[in-house]
């Protein structure tokens, strides 16, 4: 009896220094402690290593006697041995052939469990083994995964083995997976949405109340261009098992939840145009970045999305764009040139000065500063035709549809005789602009490039957006001067705009009878604007304060 006993601990002592070994051979290296294995596993559920490490005091305990009437074939120790290894390559066949009865799809329920888990690396630690009776064995072991974002996921099982037919098996239950799982039962994963994202300013703040940008929210939200459906933020893993209620055995919580989709606007600025507009029934600021064309700004007062949507005349504000023609066709800003009150079109109408003002001989730079009706008129029937201006008018961003969810940008149709393409030079006749497409415009003056609108910062815009149009350099250079002079010598002089300011005022008739519309479209730095005030009046009374207001506010 003796001798049976000693070679029973023979036997087991023989399946630990296997278990070791074959670890070992897995590996193909040794870590610092002699108790660790490191074994690749075959198909990695996160790619990284799987690792095998025997308990530093996994002795076995003493084992009972063999029966006389049979002797089983191996030991627990090697089949558990054998299991482990196999379970750290994800050898799924290998490990069914170790088990009593595996269930039909042992190997699917491992692999749900791994699809499940996301588990960027796999360490089992093996505790002690334990003789349950004759032919019965348990060995505890603990699983310790790396997950993404939650760090190490620890936790114990055990591994039930019997003598069937002779042979060591593995007695295999969903609880060997994770203690927590009954029969029928699986690992799910869930991840938990925030809810529909709201368009946010740059800095991620939720936008200011009634600052006017409400129904450009609501666009961005109901056209697609920012994303409508929910974000996860985190995640969990919870055991399901049949007739039960779920269970959560890890989660994930990102300190910091999403902000929202990140639009242009910046919210100092965005403020600024809101107060900028007090006091004011019906009209709209919108402030763009030249150097992208990033929109900083919008304060609406005009119902809906009328800043970026509804087109007015836009007065003598379209000088900039007859200007840029003007220049590209030969004149100068110090070219002469003549502004009387009142100018006849050789067999068609005559133009007048705003309140017959006669400037006499200046220059094209002063006549710009002064807003010359008569001047553009005269010079656009004799230095241009229809076709150019139209093309002029293109390249500042007419005509496109903005993208994005940005809006729209003005209209010209081709001037059909002498008197409308006159009257399209100074902003009347049939051209038409939103303030956002005016605010454009002053933006290239700056850049010196036409730039499409973006409404969103973290990622582009849906739609195809209109291609970017360089300025030739003297045309650019020349509207610098022009729109310099305007706020030095011109309109908008002496009316409290920051000094930098360089801008186009635009007195616009309304067609229907009411009172005019006033425009002021300007840029300072890598900021570019437009004010339209409906039925303000004059330019320089209504437009140019409002202007003058928000820059102060910056």
């Amino acid at each position: 009896m003796r001798n049976r006993a000693l070679l029973a601990l023979v036997v087991v002592a023989a399946g630990i220094f296997v278990f070791g070994v074959a670890g070992l051979i897995v590996s193909g290296r040794q870590e610092a402690s002699s108790d660790f294995v490191a074994a690749p596993r075959g198909t990695p559920a996160g790619g990284g290593p799987q690792t095998l490490q025997l308990r530093p005091d996994s002795s076995p305990e003493p084992s009972p006697e063999p029966s006389p009437e049979s002797s089983p074939e191996g030991s627990p120790d090697q089949t558990a041995a054998a299991y482990f290894q196999a379970w750290v390559k994800s050898d799924y066949d290998a490990m069914r052939e170790l088990v009593d009865e595996p269930p039909d799809d042992f190997a699917d329920q491992h692999r749900e469990f791994e699809d499940a888990a996301l588990s960027k690396s796999l360490r089992i630690t093996v505790g002690n083994l334990v003789r349950t009776g004759n032919d019965t064995a348990e060995i505890p072991f603990t699983q310790d995964r790396d997950e993404q974002d939650a760090g190490t996921w620890r936790f114990d099982s055990s591994l039930h083995l019997a003598v069937r037919d002779l042979t060591w098996k593995v007695v295999w239950t969903p609880a060997v997976l994770h203690p927590d799982i009954q029969p029928g039962g699986s690992l799910v994963r869930t991840e938990p949405e925030a809810g529909p994202l709201r368009p946010v300013t740059r800095g991620g703040r939720e936008f200011p109340q009634n600052s006017g940008a409400e129904a450009y929210i609501d666009n961005l939200m109901n056209q697609g261009v920012a994303p409508t459906t929910g974000v996860a933020v985190g995640w969990a893993l919870e055991v399901e098992n049949p007739g039960m209620p779920a269970k959560t055995v890890l989660s994930y919580k990102p300190e910091k939840r999403p902000v929202g989709v990140r639009t242009t606007i910046d919210y100092a600025t965005q403020v600024a145009a809101a107060r900028a507009l007090d006091g004011v029934q019906r009209g709209a600021l919108v402030a763009v970045r030249p150097s992208t064309g990033e929109i900083l700004a919008v304060a609406d007062r005009l119902g809906g999305r009328g800043a970026f949507e509804r087109k007015y005349a836009p007065g003598s504000t379209f000088k900039t764009i007859t200007a840029a023609a003007l220049l590209a066709n030969g004149l100068s800003p110090d070219s002469s040139v003549e502004c009387p009150a009142s100018y006849q079109i050789p067999f068609n109408r005559s133009i007048p000065n705003y309140q017959n003002e006669d400037h006499g001989t200046i220059t094209l730079r002063q006549a710009f500063a002064l807003s010359c009706n008569t001047t553009f008129a005269r010079l656009t029937i004799e230095r241009l035709n229809a076709d150019t201006l139209v093309d002029q008018a293109r390249a500042f961003g007419f005509g496109e549809g903005e993208g994005g969810g940005a809006g729209t940008c003005g209209s010209l149709r081709r001037p059909e005789n002498p008197d409308a393409l006159a009257e399209d030079s100074f902003g009347q006749g049939t051209v038409e602009a939103t303030p956002l497409c005016m605010a454009l415009v002053a933006a290239a003056v700056e850049s010196g490039e036409w730039r499409p609108a973006r409404p969103l910062a973290d990622e582009a815009p849906q739609g195809e957006l209109p291609q970017s149009v360089p300025l030739p350099s003297n045309v650019a250079e020349g509207l610098r001067s022009m729109m310099s002079a305007v706020t030095a010598d011109g309109t908008a002089a002496g009316s409290g705009l920051p000094q930098g300011t360089a801008g186009k005022t635009g007195t616009a008739e309304d067609w229907h009878g009411g009172q005019d519309h006033a425009w002021f479209i300007g840029y300072r730095g890598d900021l570019a604007f437009a004010v339209f005030v409906e039925h303000g009046g004059t330019g320089r009374g209504a437009a140019v304060p409002i202007a003058a207001r928000f820059l102060k506010a910056l």
